[in-house]
Parts: structure tokens; sequence; C-alpha cells
């Protein structure tokens, strides 16, 4: 679900929800199904888990007359907007990769990023420093393919991307990360990177809508800012139910698991 009305007047909007601490009351989950449409309403109800059917619950919706887009992973559900650009936004959380080990890890993931890139990525001395970079570059390559909208059609390795020396934070959002296409560098999109919390990168994307001189240019776009974490009254705030209640839609969202078992007993570890 998406706030609209809030957003009008303003160039661009960064929302994030923490989904995986969010525990909803009777009241709160049967409300939101109630906001959303019935065929996304039913698509949820499929999730095995929990935590599947809260972070596609919050991640639903629509973004009126805006270019939007939404990610989940980990704890949180995020969303970009902009008004007159294309845009993607990707959330990937840093965690050690299940049974594997880092090098097997990448030697997996080889073909999803240049020599280059490899080579920034494992230039760290420590594994969760090496990770740490992996989940950096892939939201970024994930961003740029969710605005353009080819999803699993489109090679990574044609999108390099250079970073800036400054690491991302959460008090600040990076501007400077370029990339290269199929090996020239493009000046027609912007990328912005930022820190939701010390394990979770956000990357988004901003390029040109179909229209002449759309290309976005840092000096006419809004300041940066931080994505703004809402809770959930507020996330509904402007909600309009579109259906009636459905007590059973509750009934069988309260016997789900929270997670498999391996992700609840990882997360009770740390």
């Amino acid at each position: 679900m998406t706030r609209r009305d809030t957003a009008e007047g303003m160039g661009s909007v960064r929302w994030a929800f923490r989904c995986g601490s969010w525990t909803p009351s009777r009241c709160d989950w049967l409300f939101a199904a109630r906001c959303i449409q019935r065929e996304e309403k039913e698509r949820i109800g499929q999730f095995v888990f929990a935590k599947d059917a809260k972070s596609a619950m919050v991640s639903s919706g629509s973004g009126g007359a805006w270019s939007f887009n939404l990610s989940h992973q980990g704890d949180y559900a995020v969303l970009a907007a902009e008004q007159g650009l294309q845009v993607g936004v990707d959330i990937m959380k840093n965690t050690m990769p299940g049974s594997k080990s880092v090098s097997e890890f990448f030697r997996i993931m080889t073909r999803q990023f240049t020599a280059y890139e490899w080579s920034i990525i494992q230039s760290a001395a420590a594994d969760h420093r090496q990770l740490a970079a992996f989940y950096r570059h892939w939201a970024l390559k994930e961003s740029f393919i969710k605005a353009i909208g080819t999803g699993l059609d489109f090679d990574l390795q044609r999108a390099e991307f250079h970073l800036p020396s400054e690491p991302p934070s959460q008090d600040q959002v990076l501007r400077q990360t370029k990339m290269h296409l199929d090996g020239k560098e493009e000046g027609d999109w912007i990328f912005e990177e930022s820190l939701l919390d010390v394990d979770h990168h956000v990357a988004v994307a901003l390029g040109p809508a179909d229209k002449p001189d759309s290309a976005p240019r840092p000096s006419s776009l809004s300041p940066p800012t931080t994505f703004t974490l809402l809770s959930f009254s507020e996330l509904v705030a402007s909600a309009s139910p579109l259906t009636e209640e459905d007590p059973a839609y509750w009934d069988s969202f309260e016997i789900k698991a929270e997670a498999p078992q391996r992700q609840r007993e990882t997360h009770v570890s740390r």
C-alpha cells in the first residue's frame, strides 16, 4: 500500500517500512487487506510464511500519475517515486550465503559482475566487507533493470558501476556513483545510495522518461533525502478500503509460521 495524497506537490518520495518487526493486529491486517486489489489480496494470501505475506502487503498499491517502484528484502519494504523520470529501487540485506562459503558463493555469481567490479568487491580484507560490497553492487544493478523494466532478459555485465571512495551511510545519500553501459559512461542516469541501517543497503536509479530532454540532472533534482521510516498508521493514513472485511483472511494469516526454521534460527543467533 502506498500513500499518494501527501506526495502531491513534491518532486520525489522515499519511504520505508520495517515489516520485519511489524506484528499486525487483527484489525490492522484486515484493514490492510481491504485497501488492495482483490487479485493482490489473493496472491498475498498464498504465501506460506507470515514474513513474506507482510512484506508483500506493505509493498502493494499504486502511484497514480507518479513513476514509482517498490522493493522488499530483509527487514524492510521501500518505495521510491518521482515525477517525470524513470525510477527503480532495490534494497539488499547483508547476509551470509547460507551453507556456502563466501568464496563459493562468489564463484556461483561470477557472471553477474564484470572483472572490474569483482576486483572492487574482493579487495576488502574481511568476508563481511566483501559481502557488503557485493550487495551494494547488486542493489545498483537491480535498481537499474527495474527502472528500465527488462528484468531477466538483461545481461547484468552490460552495466558496470564505478563507486565513489565515500561509503554510503544512514545520514546522507550519495549521488556520485557512475554507470558504464556497454563500456561507455552513461550520463543520463543518476544513482542514489544510502543505508537504512548497518545491514540494509538501498539503491535508487533515476533515468530519462520517454520524451526528449528528460534526462535527470543533479542541479534540477530536489536535494537527495534519506528514506522516511513510516509507522503502520502513517502508511495507511490515506488508504481507502476497496472491499468488505474478510474475517477468514485473518484466520489464515494468524496460523502462518513467521519464516522458515533456518531463517528463524539465524535471526536468533545474531
